[in-house]
């Protein structure tokens, strides 16, 4: 792993999943850099290992899945973080099971929905009012995936939530174009994880990937990729998609963020 300066401006940050994978990669680097961090997880063993190790790591025991617990989150983070001005949803499961063959109860597909989708929606309107409060250029990270554009049928749903988060991403940031909030899409290839549980570790090193894109994530990028996510045919595609979504974004008159907040026709 790199190392990486302490720079001027002190940031405050926020990862959710950040007691491993690429959260706790994040992490790492952000506190190195000499930024306040604080990461959530479910597992409060996983957290206070990572306490342990990381002096100066703040941690909540937190689970986004439920709405309660996406509340709880963001009322800790509006009293003990009031400078937040970085938000990374990266937290994750990925369920691998083809569509023909998943028997389970539709509780399992649910709490994966909850956790790819409707967390880092919900989180992001419970704290860019905080995040636009205060008036400091900010930004928020939505980690998805390369399965967001190529479905990948060992993990159909997965997938659908990846790409049902992108296409939320590029709304967010269209709402938020006249404020201080950046908003960035990280979208990750295959990378050595626990994402799908033990036995299916693969992809690209995690440091590697860390390293490369954690530059990359102050907002001066709106998306961000690492090999097959940044090769040129996909990077090609990503910008006629943009250029198409920007002739077609303002057809409705739909409200924006003004940059103290509120909307705006």
């Amino acid at each position: 792993m790199l190392v990486y300066m302490a720079t001027q401006e002190k940031r405050a940050v926020l990862i959710t999943g950040g007691a491993s994978g690429i959260g706790l990669g994040l992490a790492e680097r952000h506190l190195a850099a000499g930024h306040r961090v604080m990461i959530t997880g479910r597992s409060s063993g996983r957290l206070t290992a990572v306490a342990e190790r990381l002096p100066g790591i703040e941690t909540l025991t937190n689970d986004i899945a439920t709405p309660e617990g996406r509340q709880h989150l963001a009322h800790h983070v509006r009293q003990s973080m009031p400078e937040l001005d970085v938000l990374i949803n990266n937290a994750g499961i990925q369920r691998r099971v083809g569509i023909a063959s998943d028997r389970s109860l539709w509780a399992e597909a649910q709490n994966e929905i909850d956790i790819l989708f409707a967390a880092p929606v919900h989180l992001g309107q419970l704290l860019v009012p905080h995040m636009l409060a205060h008036g400091r250029p900010s930004t928020l990270v939505n980690v998805t995936s390369g399965g967001a554009f190529i479905p990948q049928p060992f993990a159909p749903l997965y997938s659908a939530a990846k790409a049902a988060l992108h296409s939320y991403t590029v709304n967010l940031r269209h709402s938020l174009r006249a404020t201080p909030v950046r908003v960035v899409e990280l979208m990750p290839p295959a990378v050595a994880t626990e994402l799908a549980g033990p036995g299916q570790i693969h992809g690209a090193d995690l440091d590697e990937f860390c390293d490369t894109v954690f530059p990359l994530l102050a907002g001066s990028h709106s998306e961000v990729g690492f090999g097959p996510t940044a090769a040129p045919d996909f990077t090609e595609q990503r910008a006629t998609e943009r250029r198409t979504f920007e002739a077609m974004s303002d057809r409705y008159g739909v409200p924006v963020y003004r940059p103290d907040g509120r909307a705006e026709d």
